[in-house]
């Protein structure tokens, strides 16, 4: 072969490897124990963000309803690098940093579109980044999925309805359990997959969760009372293996996170009609949505709020992340 065909071939298959690295597909799974909610929208506004961003150079595959398994096994999945990304509630991710009890912490923000703004904040995204640094994982996205409700055989109306009542909580960690037992409720942790049968079994007595879980998976059909618990937000990080965002370079994986950031901005007003097209549903099969009166409800913060001071004196690090955070929230309140 001629010298300058040589060159030629060699340029050409150069230049095809090249193109073929380039082009190489990455297989993004994102697990979420719930289903038909605000998390499955934002994987939707998401993968169609992302592929007007880089085409089909990453492919987003999305498994509701713990299709990849239930929530500590997924957390450790993504940690691994087993599985891309997982959206559980904070509480489920203490486990790699205790820094996520103070999106827990009752009180923190007024009102559902007040965390939205939040966590918008370029100032708090920047300190979220931080949370599980230097664990295996990244915070990609992060959003407020409702208010907590509680739902449970014995509807609770007043506060005294809590005590002696089992109510399983989303985590195990003190400001998760202790608020709940200041009530004189006895809190169980556990995964949200094995909660329906609990509450069957009447292993549990209520379930603390967001109200789309409820009507996802008709839970109607075990109780009819869900009560909004004043001053408290499900809030759901969406975490990505690091290995993995490291992999597909800075341009993609800037991508990654600006997709991300965009689609948890377009799911801010899908999230707050879903809450109340959810109320609807359940009281279309003969649920209640229980609303507790001005003074039962000042009576829940200053009872569940009053375990915060010695909550944080043990723990420096959630003071001041609960500080920063309740400081962002008063520059975005209504």
């Amino acid at each position: 072969m001629y010298p300058t065909l040589r060159l030629l071939v060699a340029t050409a298959l150069a230049a095809a490897l090249a193109t073929n690295a380039m082009a190489q597909q990455f297989t993004m799974k994102i697990s979420s124990p719930t289903i038909n909610d605000v998390t499955q929208q934002w994987a939707k506004e998401f993968a169609a963000s992302l592929k007007a961003r880089v085409g089909d150079q990453i492919k987003v595959e999305f498994y509701p309803a713990s299709q990849l398994g239930q929530i500590p096994a997924t957390v450790q999945g993504t940690a691994m690098g087993t599985i891309e990304a997982v959206a559980p509630a904070s509480g489920f991710l203490v486990g790699l940093d205790p820094r996520f009890q103070v999106f827990d912490a009752p009180g923190l923000f007024a009102s559902l579109e007040e965390a939205q703004r939040t966590f918008a904040d370029p100032a708090v995204r920047k300190r979220l980044a931080s949370f599980a640094a230097g664990k295996g994982m990244e915070m990609i996205a992060v959003y407020p999925h409702g208010p907590v409700m509680l739902v449970s055989h014995k509807a609770i109306h007043k506060v005294a309805d809590f005590k002696d009542q089992k109510i399983r909580v989303p985590g195990a960690v003190p400001l998760q359990v202790e608020p709940f037992r200041k009530l004189g409720a006895l809190p169980v942790s556990m995964p949200l997959g094995e909660v329906l049968s609990a509450m069957q079994n009447h292993t549990i007595d209520g379930v603390a969760a967001a109200a789309a879980v409820f009507t996802a998976f008709k839970y109607y059909d075990l109780a009819k009372g869900m009560t909004r618990l004043p001053g408290s937000y499900l809030v759901v990080p969406v975490m990505a293996n690091k290995g993995f965002m490291d992999s597909l370079g800075p341009k993609l994986a800037g991508a990654v996170r600006d997709a991300a950031f965009d689609a948890q901005k377009k799911v801010e007003v899908f999230d707050r009609a879903d809450i109340e097209k959810t109320f609807g549903v359940w009281k279309q099969h003969g649920g209640e949505v229980i609303e507790l009166s001005t003074e039962q409800q000042a009576n829940y913060l200053a009872q569940v709020q009053s375990v915060l001071p010695a909550l944080m004196k043990a723990s420096p690090s959630l003071k001041d992340d609960y500080d920063f955070l309740r400081a962002a929230a008063a520059r975005h309140h209504d």
